[in-house]
């Protein structure tokens, strides 16, 4: 199962396209506000609106032979923890051994934002690049995982 943590996932298309051609099922899961996809494989999980109920529902249920594609850290330790393989949408992997640098990174910027009330603008904007790397590393890491179900 591929799992999307979908609410503004900037790469849904793309992973629906590469769960068809893997013929994989895909879930994507959000709060609400996305099309449903005609595709078979693609389940829509609408769960109730409130801080991480999303992050909750798909960390409860990724595992081994799972593979999770989210912007969110803490949710991505989560899954890494429980033996999903874990993907960010601009491609990257993150694994037991980078986890832990990730998870300290995304800490340390947080409490760098705040201590400067007047630090503007976020991080580089998403690129055709990203997206082709994303296609890349989603189809290597469902191969993967299906591998490792045989």
């Amino acid at each position: 199962m591929i799992w999307i943590d979908a609410d503004a996932c900037p790469v849904k298309a793309e992973a629906e396209r590469v769960a068809t051609r893997l013929s994989q099922p895909i879930s994507f899961v959000s709060n609400g506000g996305l099309r449903p996809s005609a595709n078979p494989l693609v389940s829509m999980v609408y769960v109730p609106e409130g801080l991480d109920v999303a992050d909750r529902h798909i960390a409860e249920r990724a595992g081994p032979g799972d593979v999770v594609v989210t912007n969110d850290i803490p949710l991505a330790a989560k899954c890494v923890a429980a033996g999903a393989r874990v993907m960010r949408p601009d491609g990257e992997v993150l694994t037991p051994a980078n986890i832990g640098n990730v998870l300290a990174t995304r800490d340390l910027m947080a409490d760098l934002r705040s201590a400067d009330p007047f630090r503007q603008g976020g991080g580089r904007p998403f690129s055709k690049a990203d997206r082709s790397h994303f296609l890349d590393a989603l189809d290597r890491l469902v191969r993967a995982a299906l591998k490792e179900a045989r």
